[in-house]
Parts: structure tokens; sequence; C-alpha cells
């Protein structure tokens, strides 16, 4: 039994993975504390519903989990901190042609160091998730790692590759071994009013709007149209706009043309999408920077690893490579589709994070 003078924040959303995660952590006799972060602005903060987290609806039904639970609970306002951190860079990424992922920079900027900065304060050393992911000290490379959690479907190590080994130690991740289907299932018998909740959206705060439209609401910048080409420059088409294309895009071209296009680049300084066919968003290879190393210190010399190019894609062979400081080539054994800038690649080793970093293009 674990001291009941250890504590933990719990970073409780409302939804049923972090309400499980607070109640196990609380009947494995830790001293649970809960914390919701109110991370968007006031008028958007009342105005969200349904899929979306940190809305009043959610913080309302963490607080209702909190008390069922007996445990204190706390609601901190760090919406200019996520404005700053998530929000902008967000926005940044999109009008210089690059495609964001801020559930990484959420989790390694907000989640994972201010929630231990505010958890510090309210006593306690620990931090808990409910990401479904595993975080072991192995004895043998004498380092925290990263597994991917039991539920393969829902594992989330990809997005947690950023975490450093002082995150890791004062982390917790009490669902690492449970599926979703069970999570839900204890969440039930426990009688949290949280076991039935929506799951919420990958991009949290941007509510019933085509990205390109929130990111032109947000910075007031007029994007400018301009020419659809393909990879000789001739022009088949007019874009709307910068931020509404990404490297992979498929739909909302409105070229006719004898087979499916997809977009190949953006030449931000010509202010034209390029365009081109499935063979030509194949890319053998990627070069990666600010990279990130979890389960060893780093690479000297070619690699052996599976890579994942995105959340969602299938870990593939390849081989990494240091060519520079904080520089990496990735040579895949098949062809991937659409390495895209600004996206995370990670590196595993069978279920462990060996690290990752950001893609600056694909090769």
């Amino acid at each position: 039994m674990i001291p009941r003078s250890e504590k933990v924040a719990v970073a409780m959303s409302g939804g049923v993975d972090s309400s499980l995660a607070a109640a196990l952590l609380k009947r494995s006799g830790y001293g649970v504390i809960g914390v919701t972060f109110k991370m968007w602005p006031k008028e958007e903060c009342g105005s969200s519903v349904g899929r979306s987290c940190c809305n009043l609806e959610a913080i309302t039904r963490a607080r209702a989990v909190a008390g069922d639970l007996k445990i204190p609970y706390y609601v901190l306002d760090l919406s200019a901190e996520f404005k700053r951190d998530v929000i902008d860079y967000f926005c940044e990424e999109y009008l210089r042609g690059s495609t964001p992922n801020p559930c990484v920079i959420c989790n390694d900027k907000i989640k994972f160091t201010l929630l231990r900065e505010k958890a510090r304060a309210l006593g306690a050393d620990l931090i808990a998730t409910g990401h479904y992911v595993k975080a072991p000290f192995d004895r043998k490379r004498k380092r925290f790692v990263i597994k991917e959690g039991r539920d393969k479907a829902k594992d989330q190590s990809y997005v947690l590759f950023g975490l450093s080994q002082d995150q890791l130690a004062h982390a917790l991740f009490p669902l690492g071994d449970l599926t979703k289907d069970k999570t839900r299932v204890l969440a039930k018998r426990l009688r949290l009013k949280a076991y039935d909740a929506v799951e919420s959206q990958d991009i949290c705060f941007v509510q019933d709007a085509h990205y390109g439209d929130y990111i032109r609401k947000k910075t007031g910048v007029a994007f400018g149209e301009g020419d659809i080409v393909d990879k000789d420059g001739k022009v088949l088409g007019r874009h709307k706009g910068i931020p509404f294309y990404t490297i992979g895009q498929r739909r909302g071209m409105g070229i006719a043309y004898s087979e499916p296009l997809y977009v190949t680049g953006i030449d931000i300084g010509n202010n034209r999408i390029i365009v081109g066919t499935k063979k030509d968003v194949l890319k053998r290879g990627l070069i990666a920077h600010r990279l990130n190393w979890v389960a060893i210190s780093g690479i000297d010399k070619p690699l052996k690893v599976k890579a994942k190019i995105r959340y969602n894609h299938k870990k593939a062979p390849a081989v990494v490579t240091p060519i520079g400081v904080d520089l990496v080539r990735v040579d895949f054994d098949e062809p991937q589709e659409a390495p895209t800038p600004g996206q995370a690649v990670v590196f595993y080793e069978r279920d462990v994070v060996l690290g990752g970093g950001w893609i600056r293009e694909g090769i």
C-alpha cells in the first residue's frame, strides 16, 4: 500500500479516462487531488459543447466525480498560457505552411510542466493523467521509458515522446494496462458520473470550423488567394489561402483531373500550392530536427527503428542516421505517404519509445 502522505495531482478533464485514473489512485492509497485546467478564454469556454474537453460541462462533470471520490478539487485558469503556448503556436505553424501537432505541445508545456508546478503548490510531488501509456523505470537502461499502452487502438505513446526524464520520474499513468472497454466497465462499476462521457476531439479548441477559418478569426490575417500548380509549375486552379492546406491533403482543391490530386508542397514565398498524384506524396525518407531521446541518451551511428510519422500511422521499419547537431535523416524500408513538416516522427524499439523529433521535410 502506498503511504497516504504521498500526494498526486490528477489532471481531470471530465472524461472517463481521467476520472477512473483518479479513482484507481485513491483506491491504491494515494492522497489524490483533482485539478482541471480552464484553458480557453471565458467566451469560448462558456459556448463550447459536445466533444471538447475543458468546457463548462466537462468542468462540472469533473467536479462531481471529485465530490463522489471525496478528494480536493481545483479549477485553475491557464487560458493565457494555453493561448501563448498552444493556440498561437497552432496558428503560426499553419501561417508558415507547416502542419502543427498541438496535442504534443499541450502535453509537453501544459500538462506535464504547468501541472507539475501547480501540483507542487498544492503539496503534491506527483502528477497523473488518463493517458493509455506506461512509463516504468528500466533498470537495464537506467532510464524511465515510455511504453505503448495495452490497448493498441488507444495507445498515446506517440504524443508523449517529448517528455523528459524528470517529467517521467514524477508522472503516473494508471490506465496503461487497461483497454478502453475495461475502463468504461470499471468506471460504471465504481459509479463514476463520467463513465459514458463522449471522447473529446483531437483539436479541442477548434469548434465547428475549418482550421483556416479559425486561424483567420484568431489572428486577423487576411489570406491571399494564389495558384495551385503541378510539379512543373503549370497552373491548375486557385487556392483560398495557405492555412487551408496541408501536405497529403486530397480534398478541397476543386480541380477536375484524370486521377485524384494531393497536396505535395507548399510554396510560401510564391503563395502557391503544389499538387501531384498519389505516387508524388510517397517519400522514402525525411529529415527531422528538435529531437528528444527518451529510452536512450542519443545516437552517434545509424539505428534501426520502427517509426511513426503521425498519430494514427502504422509503425514502419526505418533507419535513423545522425547528420548534424540535433538533426537526423530517417530512411524507410518502404515509401511512406506524406511525411508532413511540423508533425512529429517517433522512433520505437518494439513497444518502447526510443525518442522522436519534428519533421522538417520529406525526401
